[in-house]
């Protein structure tokens, strides 16, 4: 029996075998009954589109004395989705697009091969199988123009899924390394195996086997029968029915189900039934399950084989060795019995200390000196001494919506912590209900569009890169946020200032917008900001990229229909792509597709590197039998940039902002008033 093809069975509890109904699958079946309207939709858009731009790439074509009617060529359609719009960055790209489109049967291949291909093979849309196929209306010719890029952008968004559905329909002896690779990187992201090792999941990949189902209340197994595979979910949802209870549970994307009975060599203990109608799913088949889960294969090979594999393990060690104490050198320094055996070797002390202001209930401050790593402990002894005060202090962080929180006296470095307007403030603790933001916490009361329209886009773009990458470059405290701060006894200043400024360009976005009177100009501002994002982008600034997104798509500037109703077309389009990379399905895929095209140097966007960083923390055992997991070690290293433009320079480096949601959604409401 071969099952390394497509399943897509509607398996019902009749009498028919598995066996049987996977022998008689067609591989060239699509994974859905009927096309879906969008794809539909999606399908037709692209086809008037050739008709009228190129009405020559669909004709009849002759091959081996054959005559294949009204199609058209796989490099060609590559060559021409390449041309038509931006968001499609490479060919293996496009040929996922068009997969996306080929799975549904809106195109088909002539001799009903599953995969597109960038070949010289032929195609054929489903609305050339017809003898008498319609020529698009001047109506239906405009309507193509009009949807011609919202339909790039959709094929996009799905078409890396496509491309991976694509290769897991092939068989596994027929998958190239680069298919391997694809695959093995998208299981990175698959909840059921995240506690797996990288060996073993690169071991799946080459097994891996897709199967799709049609039909809700379509029956995988039934309680009793013998386990044969093993299943996790890529799309839809699953029932667990037990006989006698009915529905127990329902499984979702991500879960897995199955396992238990190939570990125990056990008959199913549930029935699994689908939730909804086309439901995907990942299959192991027992036999691989065994050999790559349960079984453990001696090494085996020459003598110069072990030799080399000897030497490189010692390697390895000293690679080890090195990396470890960069990591556990802090650690080792808190350990009185390892330190005893350390020389102490004096060089220089340094100890890097800021000015700071902290305020008193009477919005009077003090300024003191005191190490950035000061703890509040240290910090309320210095503006003790200065006040000449023996009271009970304590010390609050405000914010500019009059939030108060009382710091720890443990908390260290509290100066870089503050958000976009914060201020500390130090009370006796009888006198912390009394204590009120300062009047400048509530930020701009006028924009500053007068100075901010004579700037160009790519000059702001460019500084806000530079200052960025200051910023950025100087961030080595990502391993102590992670593994958190109290464990290394260390700031994370650097880090904290990068995160803060994140904030920054974003309320800088919504304030400017907010602070906009005229309608026209809130226009102006908005392709501005548009093009100022695209440039960062350009330069590879993704972090000020989604801060200048995430402002246009705040709730105080989304809102604002009658300025978005008057933005050209042509942005609402760039916009539009740019919030399809904010998209967080199958863990930001979108994002990190874009991140894996680009070049070193990058400006990463920092928010989901440390969730990325913390995932691996957490769902990676640091030791493994005793040894030190290595596999979740990452290390950076990245080069520089140049700079200019002093004007813009200043501005980008002291924007000053309000980072009150409340008050901003007021003025938006000012702006424009809610719709009765």
């Amino acid at each position: 029996m071969n099952t390394n093809v497509l399943c897509p069975v509607s398996k019902n509890t009749n009498k028919t075998s598995i066996i049987e109904t996977r022998l008689a699958l067609q591989p060239a079946k699509s994974i859905t009954q009927v096309p879906s309207e969008k794809i539909l939709r999606a399908g037709k858009i692209l086809r008037n589109a050739i008709v009228t731009q190129a009405p020559h790439m669909i004709r009849d074509r002759k091959y081996h004395l054959k005559t294949y009617k009204q199609c058209c060529v796989g490099t060609e359609l590559v060559d021409w989705m390449m041309q038509q719009s931006t968001c499609v960055h490479s060919r293996s790209q496009a040929v996922g697009m068009w997969q996306a489109l080929l799975e549904e049967g809106v195109v088909n291949h002539v001799d009903q091969e599953y995969n597109f291909q960038d070949k010289y093979l032929f195609y054929r849309f489903l609305d050339d199988e017809q003898e008498d196929a319609l020529v698009p209306t001047d109506g239906e010719m405009k309507e193509c123009e009009e949807e011609l890029q919202e339909t790039m952008l959709l094929l996009s968004q799905i078409g890396p899924d496509a491309h991976m559905r694509m290769i897991l329909r092939k068989l596994p002896g027929q998958r190239t390394v680069d298919d391997l690779e694809f695959i093995y990187e998208e299981l990175l992201h698959i909840k059921a195996l995240s506690h797996l090792s990288t060996t073993v999941k690169r071991e799946l990949a080459g097994v891996l086997i897709f199967e799709s189902h049609a039909k809700a209340g379509t029956v995988l197994f039934n309680q009793g029968e013998e386990g044969t595979s093993w299943y996790i979910i890529l799309k839809g949802s699953v029932n667990v029915v037990i006989y006698g209870k009915g529905v127990v549970c329902t499984l979702h994307e991500g879960d897995d189900f199955g396992k238990l009975a190939l570990v125990n060599d056990a008959p199913r203990a549930a029935s699994i039934v689908l939730h909804e109608d086309n439901c995907h799913f990942l299959r192991v088949d027992k036999e691989d399950f065994n050999r790559i889960l349960r079984v453990s294969e001696a090494f085996q090979g020459s003598e110069q084989e072990k030799t080399d594999y000897a030497l490189n393990n010692k390697r390895r060690v000293i690679r080890l060795i090195l990396k470890w104490t960069n990591v556990y050198l802090d650690l080792l320094q808190e350990d009185e019995i390892a330190m005893a055996f350390l020389e102490v070797i004096p060089l220089f002390f340094f100890v890097l200390v800021v000015l700071f202001k902290v305020y008193c209930a009477d919005h009077t401050y003090i300024t003191i000196r005191v190490p950035v790593a000061a703890s509040v402990k240290e910090v309320i002894s210095a503006v003790a001494d200065k006040l000449g005060s023996g009271e009970d202090l304590i010390l609050v962080k405000i914010s500019s919506a009059g939030e108060r929180v009382v710091l720890k006296p443990n908390d260290v470095s509290v100066f870089t912590s503050l958000n976009v307007n914060g201020r500390l403030f130090v009370c006796p603790r009888e006198h912390f209900d009394s204590l009120t933001p300062l009047p400048e916490q509530e930020g701009l009361s006028t924009g500053t569009m007068t100075i901010f329209e004579l700037m160009s886009s790519k000059d702001l773009a460019h500084q806000i890169t530079i200052y960025d990458w200051e910023l950025f470059n100087c961030v080595h405290e990502v391993l102590y946020h992670t593994f958190g701060r109290q464990n290394f006894k260390k700031t994370t200043a650097n880090l904290d200032l990068f995160l803060r400024r994140f904030n920054e360009i974003q309320f800088w976005v919504v304030t400017e917008t907010c602070l906009c009177p005229q309608l026209s100009k809130r226009v102006q501002l908005l392709k501005k900001f548009i093009k100022v994002a695209a440039h960062c982008k350009e330069y590879r600034n993704l972090n000020s990229f989604f801060a200048i997104v995430m402002g246009l798509s705040n709730v105080a500037v989304s809102r604002l229909s009658q300025t978005w109703e008057k933005l050209p077309s042509k942005f609402k389009k760039i916009y539009s792509e740019f919030e399809s990379l904010m998209d967080p399905s199958r863990n930001h895929r979108a994002y990190r597709l874009t991140v894996a095209k680009l070049e070193s140097p990058i400006i990463p966007f920092m928010p989901l590197l440390i969730k990325d960083m913390t995932f691996t923390h957490e769902g990676n055992k640091t030791f493994i039998d005793n040894l030190v997991n290595f596999e979740k070690m990452v290390s950076f290293q990245m080069l520089g940039l140049l700079c200019n433009h002093q004007d813009v320079r200043v501005y980008v480096r002291q924007l000053n902002v309000i980072d009150n949601q409340r008050t901003l959604s007021q003025l938006s409401h000012r702006l424009e008033p809610r719709r009765s």
